[in-house]
Parts: C-alpha cells; sequence; structure tokens
C-alpha cells in the first residue's frame, strides 16, 4: 500500500497542476457526485500492481457512460492481453450487501507469447464465445466469491462476499451508520472522471443515529 504521505504529495501536486478541479469538486459536491480523476485511478494501479502476477500495461479510459479497460497478464502459462468495455448497471449497498451488477462489452483477448498451451490454444482458435464473458466467468475454477452471477455479458459481484471486507469491523461500522441516509445511486464516466452519484434519505437519520451508537 503507498505511503499516505506520498498520496497526499500526489494528490495536491495533480491539484496544482489542475486547478479546474477544485471548482469540479465543489459544483459536484453541490449535487451529491464524486467526481474521480481517471488519473488517480491510474496512479493507483502503477502504486499497487506489483509483483511477478500483477497486471501490465494498464490502459483506463473513459467511453461515457461506460469504462475501457486494457492489461496484459500472466494466466495458465500464457501472456495474455486482455480489452473490454465496463458499464456499470446498478449499485446496491447496504450493511448486508455491497452489490454491484456490471455489463462488459467488446471483449477481446489476444495470446501474445506461451506456445501451445491450452488457453493460448483455445484464444487462437476462436473457440471461445467473447461475445458473453459473464459465461465464461461462470465455469471459471475457483471463481472468486465475491462474483455471485455470470451470465452472458452480465456480472454481479458483491464485494462484502470477499472474506477480509466482510470480517472488518469498520467497514461493517460504517455501512451500518451511513448506508441509511446515503447510498451510492449510479456509477458512470464523464470527461475523463468516474462519476460516483449519490442519494440522500434524510429521513432515515434517526436509524443512522442508532446505529452509530449501539
Amino acid at each position: 500500500m503507498p505511503n499516505p504521505k506520498v498520496l497526499v504529495s500526489a494528490a495536491a501536486s495533480y491539484l496544482r497542476s489542475h486547478p479546474d478541479e477544485l471548482a469540479r469538486v465543489v459544483r459536484s459536491a453541490a449535487g451529491l457526485r464524486i467526481g474521480i480523476p481517471l488519473d488517480a485511478l491510474r496512479y493507483l494501479v502503477r502504486e499497487l500492481a506489483t509483483g511477478k502476477k500483477a497486471p501490465t500495461d494498464v490502459v483506463i479510459e473513459a467511453v461515457p457512460p461506460g469504462l475501457r479497460l486494457a492489461a496484459s497478464f500472466r494466466v495458465m502459462g500464457s501472456s495474455v492481453r486482455a480489452r473490454l468495455t465496463l458499464f456499470i448497471e446498478s449499485v446496491e449497498i447496504s450493511p448486508g450487501k455491497a452489490l454491484l451488477a456490471a455489463r462488459i462489452a467488446n471483449l477481446d483477448l489476444e495470446a501474445l507469447e506461451g506456445g501451445e498451451s491450452p488457453i493460448s490454444g483455445l484464444i487462437k482458435s476462436g473457440a471461445l464465445d467473447l461475445s458473453k464473458p459473464g459465461n465464461l466467468l461462470a465455469f471459471l475454477p475457483n471463481r472468486p466469491p465475491i462474483i455471485v452471477d455470470a451470465k452472458d455479458d452480465r456480472v454481479v459481484v458483491d464485494l462484502l462476499k470477499s472474506p477480509k471486507v466482510a470480517s472488518n469491523a469498520k467497514v461493517q461500522r460504517a455501512l451500518s451508520v451511513v448506508t441509511p441516509v446515503l447510498t451510492v445511486a449510479s456509477i458512470h464516466t464523464r470527461d475523463d472522471h468516474l462519476d460516483v452519484q449519490l442519494r440522500a434519505s434524510p429521513s432515515r437519520l434517526a436509524e443512522a443515529v442508532a446505529a452509530a451508537r449501539s
């Protein structure tokens, strides 16, 4: 994990070179929206994606309302380049779940090297139906527990199915206190930002206060 001081320094440097971001933050706050510069996501990927198994040559681009992603990685003895466009269809966050439903479009896999390994053979033969990536994930061996549903081009993940997240008492407490009055309505891209639209429910303030006191 990057040093917090390094993150603060990087953020300050970014704001100095992009002074218009401050005005955008004010406008977004007035509309209950959080605008995350994609440059911030690119920076975090560069800082966190380390080690032999980490993806390389990561690309993150806005294709409103979706997000175009690309990366190279090793799988089953082969180097593979994956490209796709991701659209966040719905978000549902509460103390018991953190569901994100997404649709995957324009999936493309390219075998970069690896000889005649099983995965490179499948990719080169065209036997994989890349128009329905959800079906591929559904039959993936050792599928991550956060993937709760996958069919055709649609994938649903529940971040609270991650053992580390589910067992984190601070996360559970924060969700109990915050989600009754403030939750995520939608996630989409605009310009070179990932906009997180929030929804407020002031009528449930008493519920949030009770959760904070408990």
